[in-house]
């Protein structure tokens, strides 16, 4: 069974046991946290939300607080002496998903 989830804008599939990087949750390591916001769920039987699938979520525990590869943001304006160099890191929550639950009593 998977599952199609949103959390920090962007939207995952996920099946249970699989760990990713999501943008930063306030949660320590060792916390459960529950994503409520569950689009899709699918397997042998599937059940599509509109837009959200009722009482469905799915939970994770938090593996580590994080930060991504510094990426180089370089903005230039040739001929005319302009040059700007940043640079950025993103802070990330990695999570273990550990159960989906489809909000149908059983």
């Amino acid at each position: 069974m998977y599952a199609v989830m949103k959390t920090g804008g962007k939207q995952y599939k996920v099946e249970e046991g699989d760990r990713l990087q999501i943008e930063k949750l306030q949660a320590a390591k060792g916390d459960e946290v529950v994503f409520d916001d569950v689009f899709f769920i699918g397997g042998d039987e599937y059940m599509l939300g509109t837009p959200k699938v009722e009482g469905a979520s799915v939970q994770a525990k938090v593996l580590r607080q994080m930060r991504d590869k510094k990426i180089i943001v370089f903005k230039m304006k040739r001929r005319k002496g302009y040059r700007k160099k940043q640079g950025h890191r993103q802070y990330l929550t990695e999570v273990c998903i550990t159960k989906i639950n489809t909000g149908k009593g059983a």
